[in-house]
């Protein structure tokens, strides 16, 4: 991935001593690339610990699978229990 950003790079360059339009294009290029690109493939990884996944993501594990689906079900529980609900 990076070689095809870094040809694109120097092709936009090129072509920007004719129209330096596609220079701000270069640096765009890169700037998407270096913010979103470069750290997304190695930062994926199910084996290194981080932060716990937001509310939409899929757990890693079945393991943590389980413990967040019992989790809830304990809340929905509590709350059934307090609100007077099924």
């Amino acid at each position: 991935m990076g070689t095809i950003v870094i040809s694109g790079t120097f092709v936009l360059v090129v072509l920007g001593f004719g129209n330096p339009l596609y220079w701000l294009a270069a640096v765009a290029l890169l700037y998407v690339y270096v913010q979103y690109g470069r750290g997304s493939s190695s930062s994926s990884s199910a084996s290194s610990p981080g932060p716990a996944p937001g509310p939409g993501a899929a757990p890693a594990t079945y393991k943590a699978y389980r413990a967040r689906r019992d989790l809830q079900t304990k809340w929905e529980r509590r709350y059934a229990r307090e609100r007077g609900g099924k």
